[in-house]
């Protein structure tokens, strides 16, 4: 019996002897464990990313709105929109009724044209928010400051920018200080946002915040609100407060016990819970076409090792004459296969790590290969050496060698 290192030795120097073929036998391997990672790396990051940049909430938040946060059935939305709009009333109600809501703002968005001198920009978001959102929204102001509860009860026509206005305008400079049109009135500029990016390719920057009142004077009843409560470091008073002012909108809107609800609840859950679905689907689909590529390199490995097998009848006829034994013969072929698959999956994580770095440094996305993901590239790759090795490897142990040695 051969010693394990001889074995090695020979496996090795086999491969050697053929190194174009080993070579083209590999790339299929090594493609279809470079798709799983990758595929692996952008689920996982896109998970990071679904919650740092859609989901802007903190899990101690939820919503009250209109039409729901997080929904993939048209059917649903479309009913919605029937809904009765949530109005400040109903923020204020909420606020002094409901004792568990340790924190309570409101919102308004529409969709205006923001202008500075000659420049204009399209499709600017405007949010108009109480004073008390400063401390509920997750966004963070990167110089300036936010409004007071003086200025938007006042109706003060004050503004927070985001980045991609400040770029259209400004460009390098400060825009603290400057006036700006959104919709047609002139706001002063006293914060700015952090920038944010671009959300699954949606300008994140292009936005303005104003106090509620200013925004309710603009918009007048034609937006409806979303309400938002903040309930910190406490869950069993969270979904307290979620119930309790859930009560207080239905008493409002006079629904009944029966009757079902014309508003929605949202929390960050929501979100993530969406985009697991979506994204469950999308992981099984890019799974499947990453596995078929890892098995059809198994099965050319398979098909190559036959070939071997046939092309080396003498050299086996040989080594059975000098004494090699068929388990000696299943070692060395199995060695061979595995061999390949162990480097071209080393290969396929290799590229996976590239393709991570490559997606962290041109784009805002957070993708990382973990340690356990590139351990399973090693695993599915030893695995289909083993698996599509067994054949061939068989085949060679079981000639005769006296056949072996007539072979030409």
């Amino acid at each position: 019996m051969l010693r394990p290192s001889d074995t090695m030795k020979l496996s090795l120097d086999a491969l050697r002897a053929h190194k174009l073929r080993t070579v083209l036998t590999m790339l299929g391997l090594t493609m279809g464990v470079a798709t799983l990672i990758t595929v692996v790396t952008i689920i996982q990051g896109a998970n990071v990313y679904v919650e740092t940049k859609i989901a802007n909430l903190g899990a101690d938040v939820f919503q009250m709105a209109r039409t729901p946060f997080a929904v993939t059935d048209f059917e649903i939305i479309r009913k919605a929109l029937r809904n009765k709009h949530i109005h400040k009333d109903d923020f204020e109600a909420i606020s002094a009724g409901c004792a568990e809501c340790v924190l309570t703002g409101a919102s308004g968005t529409a969709s205006i044209r923001a202008n500075y001198l000659d420049t204009e920009v399209q499709d600017t978001s405007l949010t108009g928010q109480t004073a008390s959102m400063a401390t509920i929204e997750s966004r963070t102001v990167e110089s300036g400051r936010y409004f007071t509860e003086i200025e938007d009860q006042h109706a003060s026509r004050v503004c927070l920018i985001g980045a991609t206005l400040r770029e259209r305008f400004f460009g390098s400079g400060d825009p603290l200080g400057h006036r700006i049109k959104l919709s047609g009135e002139e706001f002063l500029i006293i914060g700015l946002f952090e920038k944010n990016g671009a959300v699954l390719g949606q300008d994140a920057d292009n936005f303005a915040i104003i106090p509620l009142n200013a925004f309710l004077q603009m918009r007048g009843q034609r937006s409806s609100l979303t309400i938002n409560v903040k309930v910190p470091n406490d869950p069993a008073l969270f979904d307290r407060a979620m119930d309790r002012a859930r009560l207080i909108l239905r008493a409002r809107r006079h629904i009944g016990p029966t009757q079902e609800e014309d508003f929605f609840i949202g929390t960050k859950d929501s979100y993530i819970q969406l985009w697991n679905q979506i994204s469950g689907a999308f992981f099984a689909v890019f799974l499947l076409v990453s596995s078929i590529s890892a098995l059809v390199g198994g099965i050319v490995i398979m098909n190559v090792m036959l070939v071997s097998v046939t092309e080396r009848t003498k050299e086996i006829g040989v080594r059975r004459a000098m004494g090699a034994t068929g388990r000696d013969i299943l070692r060395q072929f199995l060695t061979e296969s595995f061999l390949q698959c162990l480097v071209g999956g080393t290969l396929g994580i290799g590229i996976g790590f590239v393709c991570a770095e490559l997606l962290n440094r041109f784009t805002s996305f957070p993708a990382a290969v973990q340690t356990r993901v590139a351990i399973l590239g090693i695993v599915i790759a030893s695995t289909i050496g083993l698996f599509f090795g067994i054949y061939p490897a068989s085949r060679a142990a079981r000639l005769d060698p006296v056949e072996a040695l007539r072979a030409d």
